[in-house]
């Protein structure tokens, strides 16, 4: 039990990755809990699926179009800096949306514009922070196990964050909740500037728009990147935005509030973090691919049958199984990615995963 402890934890043996866990455990908790209290309270103000759709688009797009330029960005520059630049931006956009919301002076279209600031964060924060991780790791073999506890942190703090954010969002509103998501921006800031980062900052050749088709044709002619990111494509296209709908599904489909969101929010979350840890727990990569396939296909199957739910247990149920699928997938194939890229190609192919 102990060895299959130290195994499955091995990454943690870098000091740099246990501060960079630390710092993000805090910051990503509150970053759920803003995810599940925005989007009740767009719901709240219009009773619009179509607004909810409209403020993931907003979130979205602008990470899509930054990204790949990000991508080049991590090749070149500091990776660390990188990130370091985003938090701060996140920062920025976490204190304004919690003042307009304390002073209940907020208006949807300061959803949409902050979206958009959320989006173009991400879009510089993702591919740089995927590219660093490789950086932190003190054994070359640790990676996969990284980037398993990265996502297990990941879904721990929606797991976490989720429940916490339904329970406040009902009983104070959502105006505590964006306040705690905005200090909880200072723990991955002292985190990063406690690092100790030996990075060597990849030399700029040619154009920027040049580096970019470099890193489009290399994970086009590479067989294994290529159709592990067209997979991840498909899953983002059709699967992965049921998320969005879950204050939808919450008030009109179950009858609840608040508080079934964040249990809804936390299902998913929980059986995430089983995949992760199951994830963590592999010796290799080998066999990685029959996974990915196995897993992509029970989240295909798990959403039609949260579709057709009408009791919240079991619609809990159904996300717990939905949440540890999409991580396995995603997770997998982060690892493939991860494990087959060359370096000086790294930040480009991470801003596809992106």
């Amino acid at each position: 039990m102990l060895n299959r402890f130290h195994r499955t934890t091995r990454a943690l043996r870098s000091r740099n990755v246990r501060l960079f866990f630390t710092g993000q455990a805090t910051s990503v908790t509150g970053s759920w809990m803003q995810h599940v209290a925005m989007g009740w309270l767009a719901y709240r103000l219009t009773g619009s699926t179509v607004v909810l759709g409209a403020i993931a688009f907003a979130s979205q797009f602008p990470s899509v179009v930054m990204s790949p330029l990000a991508g080049v960005f991590a090749d070149r520059w500091s990776r660390y800096r990188m990130v370091v630049w985003a938090q701060v931006l996140g920062m920025a956009q976490a204190v304004i949306l919690a003042g307009l919301v304390v002073s209940d002076l907020v208006e949807i279209w300061h959803l949409y514009a902050l979206s958009v600031l959320l989006g173009v964060t991400r879009g510089l924060d993702i591919p740089a922070r995927q590219a660093l991780l490789v950086r932190l790791v003190q054994e070359p073999d640790d990676l996969p196990n990284a980037i398993a506890l990265n996502s297990s942190l990941f879904n721990a703090a929606r797991l976490i964050g989720a429940a916490a954010a339904g329970i406040l969002i009902a009983q104070y509103g959502e105006g505590p909740v964006f306040v705690l998501n905005a200090f909880s921006y200072v723990a991955v800031l002292w985190a990063l500037w406690a690092l100790e980062v030996d990075e060597q900052p990849g030399e700029a050749s040619g154009s920027v728009l040049k580096s970019l088709w470099e890193g489009l044709q290399y994970a086009g002619a590479f067989k294994p990147i290529g159709g592990a990111l067209l997979l991840l494509v498909g899953l983002a296209l059709v699967g992965m935005p049921y998320s969005v709908l879950l204050p939808a599904f919450a008030a009109d489909v179950l009858g609840g509030g608040a508080d079934t969101l964040g249990i809804l929010t936390s299902a998913t979350g929980l059986g995430a973090l089983a995949g992760a840890i199951a994830l963590a727990s592999r010796r290799s990569v080998v066999g990685l691919g029959r996974v990915i396939a196995q897993a992509s296909a029970v989240f295909g199957l798990s959403l039609v049958a949260f579709s057709m739910s009408r009791w919240t247990l079991l619609s809990a149920l159904i996300l717990v199984v939905a949440g540890g699928a999409l991580l396995t997938t995603t997770a997998s194939i982060n690892t493939v990615l991860q494990t087959l890229v060359d370096e000086e190609k790294r930040g480009r192919v991470m801003s596809l995963y992106t």
